[in-house]
């Protein structure tokens, strides 16, 4: 048997309205969402969201065995996650809450701009560390969950929920994997004291998988509002410095805890820093420690011939690292087989949609695939 992996924590449904070709000559969304007007779209674009369903089936089609563990409502759209996942052979762990509904997000994906998010967390705020049964945990040997900021109890009590689930997994010797999610200043967990619940947990995890700009907004809020000011409008990630943006955020994560940072950047590329430590991972998950000790690497994107909408292309490129490690490539192999799915994933309006698997991807890389300057 393959080593097993389980992708657990945020699953929804995203609805993205397609908009017309003539949509590219607006350079803001001001100039297309005005009050009173209407746009007319194309047929939606319909598939599930969130890490389970992201990063969970992208990891199913690189190749990878891996169980799907999320909380759904007894709904319409829960019937929905339902037959997706079905259709990849994935379905069978799925929690189904009888007190709420299932997640959805509405995904404003205008071409040349920036995603908008419309996100209800529906059962996902109900996600508890109970939910995970030994019988799942029993054969795995890398634990991933995703989207804390988006799950309530995850981030209440100081986050003493999450920090549970990740240290119950740690005691059973599976390595584990944290990703992050965008915070709503404004909303409760934006006010929640992120600081605090990355120092608890932090040291319970092996693979930190964060984007920068929730991962800077919660450690270095000074710094990240210093970035904004400086992009003036642009996207941040254009406009970052390695050295003095990038490069020290990776060294607090590894200070509090965690064994191995990889750092999504967007359109320019994907920072990996280890630690010297890396023999400290979870037992079940055989990896060569001294390649992977005190790794550090800037990897560039790889360039596409056009980009449909970026949903989802972190969650990939989380699946080709961590779907690499299972498959025992080294850390640059890894790295560059994460800068390349995320890539294909923004050749279509889904996550998934545009993946290959973890053979022909390298196939892709071995042959020269052109990168971005």
């Amino acid at each position: 048997m393959k080593n097993r992996a389980i992708v657990a924590g945020h699953i929804c449904i995203d609805i993205t309205p397609v908009f017309p070709d003539n949509a590219q000559k607006f350079c803001s969304v001001s100039e297309i969402l005005k009050p009173g007007k209407l746009i007319t779209t194309n047929a939606p674009d319909i598939h599930t969201g969130g890490t389970v369903a992201n990063t969970g089936l992208a990891m199913k089609i690189l190749g990878a065995d891996v169980k799907l563990l999320g909380k759904i409502g007894d709904d319409g759209f829960g019937k929905l996650v339902e037959n997706v996942l079905r259709k990849f052979h994935a379905e069978d762990d799925l929690i189904i809450s009888q007190n709420s509904v299932t997640s959805y997000s509405v995904v404003i994906a205008i071409p040349g701009i920036d995603r908008i998010f419309l996100h209800c967390p529906g059962a996902n705020d109900e996600f508890m560390c109970s939910d995970i049964s030994d019988d799942v945990l029993d054969d795995a040997v890398l634990f991933h969950f995703g989207y804390p900021p988006l799950m309530r109890s995850m981030f209440v009590d100081d986050g003493s929920e999450l920090v549970k689930i990740f240290r119950r997994v740690r005691e059973r010797e599976i390595a584990t994997s944290l990703d992050l999610a965008a915070v709503d200043l404004g909303s409760e967990s934006g006010r929640a004291n992120w600081g605090k619940i990355l120092a608890d947990v932090l040291p319970y995890v092996d693979f930190f998988v964060p984007s920068f700009e929730e991962l800077c907004l919660m450690l270095r809020r000074e710094k990240y509002d210093e970035i904004v000011a400086r992009a003036n409008g642009r996207d941040i990630t254009e406009i970052l410095d390695f050295e003095s943006d990038i490069k020290p955020l990776a060294e607090i994560c590894l200070e509090l805890g965690a064994k191995c940072v990889l750092i999504k950047c967007g359109s320019p590329g994907i920072y990996l820093r280890t630690s010297g430590s890396m023999n400290r991972i979870g037992k079940r998950l055989e990896i060569n420690h001294a390649s992977w000790n005190n790794f550090s690497r800037f990897e560039r994107s790889y360039k596409i011939s056009q980009v449909l909408s970026g949903t989802g292309a972190g969650d990939t490129s989380i699946a080709a690292f961590l779907t690499s490690i299972l498959e025992g490539f080294d850390p640059s192999e890894s790295l560059q087989n994460a800068a390349a799915a995320g890539a294909l994933c923004c050749t279509a309006y889904d996550a998934i949609s545009g993946l290959k698997n973890l053979r022909e991807i390298r196939a892709m890389i071995d042959a020269g695939w052109e990168k971005n300057l």
